[in-house]
């Protein structure tokens, strides 16, 4: 596999994430999204908020010099957590996994936690393989699925 990078996200990254978050088999996955994936407006305001936000960790993820997603380290419920989104296209290859590893060397705060939805097999795969266990349920509403959905959380200690 070619070598991963990651990079500060800029403004110019912007459509691509929005391109990403239409998938509907991607929405149906991250369960937990907007409650109109097709609303640039709504998108953009959400992604300056976290683009302003200097206590959150926000990396692009590059490769073959491509932007193919994002990964995420910010507070959540009075707890550290990190979250990623790639491009559905680029499911598989183990480009998740690679990038939150490597994201994950820069952030020395422990116990971090992540939360995926109970049946997104893909991404509880790769929130183990770096090291993350399961430590806990919740659910919650998903626009994505219009229906309560139970979740894992996870911890890395």
């Amino acid at each position: 596999m070619s070598r991963i990078m990651l990079r500060n996200v800029i403004e110019d990254d912007l459509p691509i994430f929005f391109k990403h978050q239409q998938d509907r088999e991607a929405l149906y996955m991250a369960a937990f999204t907007s409650k109109d994936p097709n609303d640039w407006d709504s998108f953009l305001t959400h992604w300056n908020k976290i683009l302003t936000n200097e206590r959150i960790i926000k990396q692009a993820i590059i490769f073959e010099d491509i932007v193919v997603g994002h990964v995420l380290c910010f507070e959540q419920f009075d707890e550290l957590e990190v979250s990623y989104w790639i491009g559905k296209e680029y499911w598989g290859k183990g480009i998740a996994t690679k990038a939150l590893w490597e994201f994950l060397k820069h952030i020395s705060i422990r116990p971090l936690y992540a939360r995926a939805a109970k049946d997104n097999f893909g991404s509880l795969k790769v929130l183990e393989n770096c090291g993350f266990v399961i430590t806990g349920e919740d659910s919650g509403f998903s626009n994505a699925r219009g229906e309560e959905v139970e979740e894992f959380i996870l911890t890395l200690n």
